[in-house]
């Protein structure tokens, strides 16, 4: 290990160690909430707690949830924003279709739709580093503009493909009892998990969301430890795009619609802060959780599907009141 990244290490430990109560209650509150909302919804209906339903309801319908907002999260780690996480999905699923049913490239589609998920959070990286553009902006351009290519490309309508065995990488299950849409989603958080707090770029990724300018000093090459969670969102959300235009066999321009404003709630509600430096993939997985429980819960009640929408905007408004930490900002706009 290089003596910068010896030093970032110490740095962050020390920070680590100077807890105050604001902490606690963020790594306590998503538990809390998580463990509340499953008790009242197992009290209210019988059907929660079922395996089938917590497997093929909440895990197998959360999994894009999961890797979409284990894509925000290292932009959000680092003080920055990716607002192009729904269009990427939405692009590289469309980009599958095309390959599979087109070009009839069969298999080799999956790494080449991934590829171009990864080139385009290249792009919004280097625009972000190398012309000092805000990462809301430039990602937010970037939203726009795949849109309008994903719209060009399928016409505004739905396209689709029709080969079983490249759906079942999606659809089956190849371990008993655990879907594949599930056993993905819990590798890739594993493999986030890793990269966060085994790896130096993990390391530089609190280190600058915490204070940029001790990575300079450290000696790193700061442009690109910044440009590296954003090709690492454009990853996740390409695999994303794939998995869910497999599971379906189509893709349209609204198919990842609903997903950017949620993985933003559950990256704040599991404990990252958007304020950088604090929390991490390992937290991303609880926010997404509770969204998923309580969709799922309300939806087992019965509940008015517009009620619900009011009701997930309080428990979202509630949470990232709660994980604010206040102390580090001293004007909130």
């Amino acid at each position: 290990m290089s003596t910068s990244t010896n030093a970032i290490q110490e740095w962050l430990a020390k920070q680590r160690e100077q807890r105050t109560v604001h902490d606690w209650i963020t790594d306590v509150g998503p538990f809390a909430m998580l463990l509340m909302l499953s008790l009242l919804f197992a009290v209210g209906t019988r059907e929660f707690l079922t395996y089938q339903n917590l497997i093929n309801n909440v895990a197998k319908n959360s999994a894009f949830l999961l890797l979409v907002a284990l894509a925000g999260t290292f932009p959000i780690l680092q003080q920055s924003i990716d607002l192009s996480v729904e269009s990427i999905v939405t692009l590289t699923g469309v980009l599958t279709v095309v390959l599979i049913s087109e070009y009839q490239m069969g298999l080799l589609a999956i790494p080449l739709a991934i590829v171009f998920g990864m080139l385009a959070g290249l792009v919004n990286g280097i625009v972000f580093t190398k012309l000092k553009v805000p990462s809301f902006l430039v990602t937010l351009g970037t939203l726009s503009i795949l849109m309008g290519v994903a719209l060009i490309v399928t016409g505004g309508s739905t396209i689709t493909f029709r080969n079983q065995a490249i759906r079942d990488i999606a659809t089956g299950t190849w371990i008993p009892g655990v879907p594949n849409l599930v056993m993905w989603g819990l590798l890739i958080y594993g493999g986030t998990v890793f990269l966060a707090w085994r790896t130096k770029f993990g390391r530089y990724c609190f280190a600058l969301g915490e204070n940029e300018r001790v990575v300079e000093l450290a000696g790193a090459k700061v442009d690109r430890y910044k440009i590296y969670p954003f090709v690492l969102s454009g990853l996740l959300c390409g695999t994303a795009g794939v998995l869910l235009t497999l599971r379906i066999s189509s893709a349209s321009p609204n198919i990842a619609g609903g997903l950017l404003l949620p993985s933003i709630a559950a990256i704040v509600m599991g404990g990252t802060a958007l304020t950088g430096g604090v929390g991490g993939p390992h937290r991303t997985i609880l926010g997404v959780l509770v969204i998923a429980v309580l969709q799922n819960g309300m939806n087992l009640l019965s509940i008015n599907p517009f009620v619900q929408e009011i009701i997930l905007g309080l428990v979202v408004v509630s949470a990232v009141a709660l994980s604010i930490d206040r102390e580090k900002i001293d004007v909130v706009k």
